[in-house]
């Protein structure tokens, strides 16, 4: 999951970048109107809206464009209508500085869920290859060595949550929300249960981390994707 951090301060980018990898996602930071203009699109989108060389808007607008990428509008104004000004150009949110990682981080999903659709029509569906283990994206099958591998619906969507996240950990709360549609867990074992499940189903094709009081991470001696 790639997101775009457009950001002139470089205290304040520094910190986003820091938060959002440790997350699980792939940070690229961009300091300017005119480089975020000329900038492949991400899954997600933090604009500074006061930018040294633009106005953050014109970018949301540009933006509108993928409907794909979801948009948030990152800055310290905090009047009413300049978050109006902000939505009606197109941002999927609006989060005032200083803000909380937790509340950063709670939003970034929500703008996920609301983008899903769209990403998936858009999403290629090359397979994902870590080590012997193949993930088919699209027809969802999963084979090990060339042997198809069963797995329940719940349990391919979790392998192929940490598998598009690989190496970095994909924490409990992210999980839950994006495989489960919850900030809570529906039973205090259900999770543990997918992942022992996955474990026994998958062998010692790959290795699945428990990082505890975080989450998961997924490795592989050699993860790449293929066409």
């Amino acid at each position: 999951m790639r997101i775009t951090v457009i950001e002139d301060d470089d205290r304040v980018a520094r910190g986003l970048v820091t938060v959002l990898s440790q997350a699980g996602f792939d940070v690229l930071r961009l300091a300017s109107a005119t480089e975020a203009m000329r900038a492949a699109p991400s899954d997600v989108v933090l604009v500074d809206l006061g930018l040294p060389d633009g106005d953050g808007l014109d970018v949301i607008r540009r933006l509108r464009d993928c409907p794909e990428t979801a948009v948030i509008a990152v800055t310290a104004r905090s009047e009413e209508f300049e978050r109006v000004r902000g939505l009606r150009a197109g941002a999927d949110d609006y989060i005032v500085k200083p803000f909380g990682v937790p509340e950063l981080l709670a939003r970034i999903d929500a703008v996920l869920r609301r983008t899903r659709v769209a990403r998936a029509m858009s999403q290629p569906d090359e397979p994902l290859v870590l080590g012997p283990m193949r993930i088919g994206l699209g027809t969802r099958e999963v084979t090990v060595d060339g042997t198809p591998v069963a797995l329940t619906r719940k349990e391919f969507e979790l392998l192929a949550l940490l598998a598009r996240r690989a190496p970095n950990v994909v924490s409990r709360d992210v999980i839950l929300d994006q495989i489960w549609g919850a900030t809570w867990e529906p039973s205090s074992r259900t999770l543990d249960t997918h992942i022992a499940a996955l474990r026994h189903k998958v062998g010692s094709a790959v290795t699945i981390r428990t990082m505890h009081g975080v989450g998961y991470r997924l490795l592989s001696d050699r993860p790449e994707l293929i066409g």
